[in-house]
Parts: C-alpha cells; sequence; structure tokens
C-alpha cells in the first residue's frame, strides 16, 4: 500500500478528539468565561426583574416561578441582581488587567532595553512595590480618598503592574540578548522598533497568560473590598456587595444571596485561572 494509499485512508480526528486533547475541563472553563462575558454585556435583556426594585412586602422569599433564586432582605430579586452583578464583577478586574498589562509591559520593556544602572534601579522600583500587598495599598487608598470603584480599581493597578513587570522583565532581558536583536541594530532599526516590533511580540505568549491569570486574582480582590465596603457600594449590584449584605439573612435561615454569590466568585475565578494554565500549556509556559 502506497503512502498516499494510506494517507486518503486516514481519517481526520473528529471534533470530540480535538477537544479531548484539548482537555473537557478547559473547554468548560473557556465557556464559562465566555458565558460571563456574554451575561456581563447583554444583563439589561436576561434579568427577568429590575435589580434595584424593592419590595417590602416580599423579603428573604424562597425561589419561586416570579423569582427562580428568591429574593433578598429587600424584596429585590437575587438573579437579577447576580445577573447585573457580573458587570461591575468583570468591569473591575478588566480595567486593573488592561492597566497593570500596559504599564509592566512598558516598564519591562524599558528596563529591558537599556538595561545597567537603568535596569538595577527600576528593579529596586518594583521590588520596593512589590513588597506593599496589593490589597492593603487598595485598602489605603479607599480609607483616603473614600470607598468606590475607581480608588482601589487604581491602586490595585500599581500593584499588578509591578507583579506582571517582575515576570516579563527577566524574559524580554532573554530576548534582548538574543543575536537578532544586534542584527536589527546593525540595520539602523531604533530601539522603540526593535522593542514594539520585535522583541514585545515574541513576549506576547506570557503576558497573555499573566493577565489570564491574573484576572482571577483581580476578581478575588476586588470582591474582598466591595465585602470589605471599600469598593463598589450598595445598592449597586455586585457579587462582593451580595456577599457581604447576604449576612444579615443568615440569621434568618436564608443563605442563598450570600451563597450564590460566593459561589459566582468562586466558579468565576477558578475557571479564569484554568484558561490561564491551558494557555500556559499551549505556549510552553508551565514553569513560568
Amino acid at each position: 500500500m502506497s503512502v498516499v494509499q494510506l494517507a486518503a485512508g486516514r481519517k481526520a480526528p473528529s471534533l470530540i478528539s480535538r477537544a479531548s486533547s484539548i482537555g473537557w475541563v478547559s473547554v468548560i472553563a473557556f465557556a464559562i468565561c465566555s458565558a460571563l462575558i456574554l451575561v456581563a454585556i447583554f444583563a439589561p435583556w436576561i434579568a427577568p426583574a429590575d435589580p434595584l426594585a424593592i419590595n417590602p412586602a416580599d423579603p428573604i422569599a424562597p425561589g419561586s416561578a416570579e423569582h427562580l433564586l428568591g429574593t433578598d432582605q429587600s424584596g429585590r430579586d437575587i438573579l437579577s441582581r447576580l445577573i447585573f452583578g457580573a458587570r461591575s464583577s468583570l468591569v473591575g478586574p478588566a480595567v486593573i488587567i488592561a492597566i497593570s498589562t500596559i504599564v509592566g509591559s512598558t516598564f519591562a520593556m524599558v528596563a529591558a532595553w537599556y538595561g545597567g544602572a537603568v535596569d538595577a534601579i527600576m528593579a529596586r522600583i518594583l521590588d520596593l512595590i512589590f513588597s506593599f500587598p496589593g490589597l492593603l495599598v487598595a485598602i489605603a487608598a479607599a480609607t483616603v480618598f473614600g470607598a468606590g470603584f475607581w480608588a482601589p480599581v487604581a491602586a490595585l493597578s500599581i500593584a499588578y503592574s509591578a507583579s506582571l513587570a517582575r515576570i516579563v522583565r527577566p524574559a524580554m532581558l532573554r530576548e534582548r540578548s538574543l543575536p537578532y536583536v544586534s542584527a536589527l541594530r546593525l540595520q539602523g532599526a531604533t530601539g522603540w522598533r526593535v522593542s514594539v516590533h520585535h522583541i514585545l511580540p515574541n513576549v506576547a505568549p506570557l503576558i497573555l497568560v499573566q493577565a489570564a491569570v491574573g484576572f482571577g486574582y483581580a476578581m478575588i480582590d476586588v470582591a474582598a473590598l466591595a465585602f470589605l465596603g471599600l469598593g463598589v457600594q450598595a445598592p449597586t449590584p455586585d457579587w462582593g456587595v451580595m456577599v457581604s449584605s447576604g449576612q444579615s439573612s443568615l440569621a434568618a435561615g436564608a443563605p442563598e444571596q450570600s451563597l450564590y454569590a460566593a459561589a459566582a466568585v468562586a466558579i468565576s475565578v477558578i475557571s479564569f485561572n484554568l484558561v490561564g494554565e491551558r494557555l500556559a500549556r499551549h505556549f510552553g509556559l508551565e514553569d513560568v
């Protein structure tokens, strides 16, 4: 039998076999992340009720046809608040990761390109910032500038920028030392062009992996700040706020609000971390 015949007789891998090679866990995690983003975008059309509508006559009601997951202590629909809560619970981490990715990558790129004293000074700056826990800095920022969305997000963005820069900087230093960089410089390419068009794209997989994993951790921090009353404020629908507000219903034997919101945070964080780990395996960055 010829090679052509063998090739013709070989069946193409099925969709199921390809999905199995990727891993069902990763597929489910990616589907959950995608669903969360879609829920946050289309919340006004998906939610069955107004998440801010108060009904004092129907507080802490169990699940029913009208309120599938029941109501909170103010008679607000828990399902609707969970759906709308996906917005603030995802937007905060998204802003943190976007800012930290841009700032951290730029910081690492400048340090790696100039090297020497510039790299040493910038490395010490990163060590100084990294020595302060990001959540503690965010709490301090919320205390000084007031609770809300932007003060904690700005503080966490600085902390996450330092974390990303510490990881990306060594990779950029290695890339900076490769022969092709010297060849490009001999051809007259500027440092900015070499860094942006060559070094940065080659390190982009590492940055992508760190952004995916960091998103999950940022969700935890944002939810923790909301739980402490230093982030998004009630009655705005937010998962951290719901966990905190639901504590008053625990004594009445109705833990649903806190449990559902906490489960939403946990499932989201695990899913984004699994996606990040899958990306790391895909790019061969498991040991990073």
